[in-house]
């Protein structure tokens, strides 16, 4: 072949190259255009188009931040978020549990080791958590953390847990899940998502592993990351961990799309219009109470005193709804629908 030929045959493969690469870098680019569906939003039907730093609700690398739009925000304006849990934010439990309630206000609750408390309870929705946690020698109180979440909603149940490590490996998934009380394998790897048959459950990987976004149309999203005690935190805390646990436990983030005015449990309370939070303010650890109260027998048990959930169970007729306006996530692949993508 002749050495002329030879050189237009390699031209025209790096032209041919550079025009996908540049298609590919246009489509990766493309922002999307969010709509809010919401009627009582004032961004009803407003087309809201997603920032360059974060074009898309549902990125390819498990790293990048999503579009997110608020549609119960008054500015109607994308933002650019990761879709982890938030421990600062509103609706947080994480720690040695620290709540931040639907009020903003960051309390304590620490219930007791190897015991179950309604964390939200509902007419139509219970969420509770199970306690693990130690007592090192001298203490007065157990330190504790979330392990497992169990959520009864009409007649369905659902429960996620991080499951018993003695060292941390990242590269293990300590994810486990049931549905309807039988086990749920939910397979490895960034952006899988799992359907009911029925689609009012919904659960997304949102990294390869230890980390899912759970949702209920219509009533909640739930962000969760499994982590372990680090050697950092039984350091600082003096926590005392023995070596053969290293208390893998859950962070978690919750908002809610529709409670009643009468939502119940450790932190839906925190969402009722007229409650008055009980933490101490400019205490650096304000611990709240409401042990016996919210006590459950079983993690799907919604038999506390003050729980409020009935299987089947609807917001009676004239009973207000409350929308967690200020972390409401409108995004398609995390919501209960209030915004959908539309691509130009």
């Amino acid at each position: 072949m002749k050495l002329g030929h030879q050189i237009s045959i390699t031209k025209g493969l790096l032209v041919v190259l550079l025009v996908l690469v540049s298609n590919a870098s246009r489509a990766e680019g493309r922002a999307e255009t969010r709509v809010c569906f919401t009627k009582r939003s004032r961004c009803f039907l407003k087309k809201i188009k997603c920032p360059k730093q974060c074009p898309t609700a549902t990125p390819k690398n498990p790293n990048a931040k999503v579009c997110f739009v608020d549609c119960n925000s008054p500015i109607c304006k994308a933002q650019c978020r990761r879709r982890i849990a938030n421990c600062n934010g509103r609706g947080a439990a994480c720690l040695d549990p620290r709540f931040i309630g639907g009020d903003g206000i960051v309390f304590y609750f620490h219930g007791k080791r190897n015991e179950h408390f309604s964390l939200v309870s509902d007419s139509n929705l219970q969420i509770n958590a199970r306690f693990i946690g130690l007592r090192p020698t001298g203490r007065s109180r157990d330190y504790t953390w979330i392990q497992a979440l169990g959520i009864l909603f009409a007649h369905r149940t659902f429960t996620l847990e991080a499951t018993y490590a003695e060292t941390w490996d990242s590269e293990v998934d300590h994810l486990k899940f049931t549905y309807d009380e039988k086990e749920l394998v939910i397979p490895e790897g960034y952006g899988f998502i799992w359907t009911s048959p029925s689609k009012d459950l919904k659960i997304e990987r949102t990294s390869n592993k230890n980390s899912v976004a759970v949702t209920l149309p219509g009533m909640a999203e739930i962000m969760v990351s499994i982590v372990p005690i680090t050697e950092e935190d039984n350091r600082i805390h003096n926590y005392q961990i023995p070596s053969n646990d290293c208390f893998a436990h859950l962070e978690v983030q919750f908002r809610f799309f529709g409670l009643s005015q009468y939502v119940e449990g450790v932190l839906g309370r925190t969402y009722q219009p007229d409650f008055e939070n009980p933490a101490k303010p400019g205490v650096s650890m304000p611990v709240v109470g409401g042990e016996d109260k919210y006590r459950t027998s079983s993690l799907l048990s919604a038999n506390c005193r003050g729980c409020m959930f009935s299987p089947g169970g609807f917001p009676q007729q004239g009973e207000a709804m409350l929308m967690d306006s200020r972390s409401l996530d409108c995004t398609s692949r995390a919501s209960s629908g209030n915004a959908i993508v539309c691509r130009k």
